[in-house]
């Protein structure tokens, strides 16, 4: 893996992949994508989100790279442009059991 110079304008562009990231809606839409793409009308019946809401979120993630789309007749369909994305996932959900792990002998009897 290259490693960029961690410059002001690397470090901004960073920020901003991590913002986007920072929804819970956004988490979720994302990891419906896993199973494959998807409609806007699927990632609403799946997520329970309005579709506004959905179309709203796929825009941002679409514009920031983290998901493709491509038009078939009147449907538009949503796969994940990179699946490295969940790498960032499964490092903090680990961090997160850790940290469960830690509180839990802590509070024990």
């Amino acid at each position: 893996m290259v490693k960029l110079k961690m410059t002001p304008e690397v470090l901004d562009l960073v920020a901003l992949r991590f913002k986007v990231l920072a929804d819970s809606a956004r988490l979720r839409i994302l990891n419906c994508l896993r199973d494959g793409e998807m409609t806007v009308s699927e990632l609403v019946e799946k997520t329970g989100l309005g579709q506004a809401n959905v179309s709203k979120h796929l825009q941002l993630l679409h514009s920031n790279g983290f998901v493709d789309r491509r038009k078939e007749g009147l449907f538009v369909f949503y796969s994940l442009a990179d699946q490295s994305v969940f790498k960032l996932c499964d490092m903090m959900c680990g961090r997160l059991e850790a940290e469960l792990k830690t509180r839990r002998r802590l509070f024990a009897p």
